[in-house]
């Protein structure tokens, strides 16, 4: 038994310095910098382009809203502007120098009107000008819908793509547990934890571009029918000076210029 005792002195002394080794190697701090800094290259790429991705989402944002609000506050401006003219030549002098669609709807009445100078028949002016409005109309809201797209792709694979770096943090996880032949759970933690951190920015990226998207297609909805009201107010217009024979008389003073 005397000669057992140097041994267990040994063994104990041995275990107590692997404790400690493993101690030195597991962070104190799971912070979500400390994770990235300490996550596998792939993950890393992977935290990065998510990152990206939700700058991307917040920028479209910022730049859309304002776009489309300034848009919006222009028009309503525009046919209150107008709610009193009783021809297209009153509406744009109460519009003056002003560029917005509606000044556009009104040049495009008076492009048709010139257009079907020299037709006996006027009828067909305003089912002319309709179709054009209409196409006004898809163009401007093509217009809006612009980078709508990406905001679906990346709600869309944005989750897809952190389970990516999730999956591969966990096979490196697992590879170092079999490397440390150990299954403590201060050693195996911070890598699943660094592994996790990839779908939360995942998450984190496609929860805001999915309500986003949702937000903005309610809002181009609202501005297309914003939209379809200005038409029906040119196309009143075109009705009474058809009505009164006014923009045939035009388009044939434009047509002879």
């Amino acid at each position: 038994p005397a000669a057992q005792a140097p041994s267990d002195t040994a063994i104990g002394t041995t275990e107590s310095r692997s404790v400690k080794s493993t101690a030195l190697q597991v962070p104190h701090e799971l912070s979500p910098w400390s994770m990235f800094m300490s996550a596998d290259i792939i993950v890393k790429a992977v935290m990065i382009g998510l990152a990206f991705a939700s700058l991307v989402t917040w920028t479209i944002f910022i730049g859309k809203f304002v776009e489309l609000f300034l848009a919006q506050r222009r028009l309503k401006s525009a046919l209150d502007a107008i709610a009193e003219s009783r021809s297209i030549a009153e509406a744009r002098v109460a519009l003056g120098n002003s560029k917005n669609i509606l000044s556009t709807f009104l040049a495009t009445a008076l492009r048709e009107a010139r257009l079907s100078a020299g037709i006996s028949s006027d009828s067909g002016i305003k089912e002319r000008a309709a179709s054009s409005f209409g196409e006004i109309t898809r163009a401007e809201a093509r217009r809006m819908r612009l980078g709508m797209g990406l905001l679906a792709t990346i709600g869309a694979t944005s989750p897809f793509v952190g389970l990516f770096g999730t999956v591969w943090g966990i096979m490196n996880s697992f590879i170092g547990i079999s490397k440390a032949q150990t299954t403590n759970l201060a050693v195996v933690a911070p890598g699943i934890a660094e592994a996790l951190l990839a779908t939360a920015i995942g998450l984190f990226a496609a929860i805001p571009a999915v309500i986003i998207y949702n937000q903005f297609a309610r809002w181009i909805g609202g501005y297309k029918g914003l939209l379809g009201d200005t038409s029906a107010e040119v196309l009143r217009l075109v009705s009474r000076d058809l009505d009164r024979g006014a923009v045939i008389e035009r388009g044939r003073a434009r047509a002879a210029e």
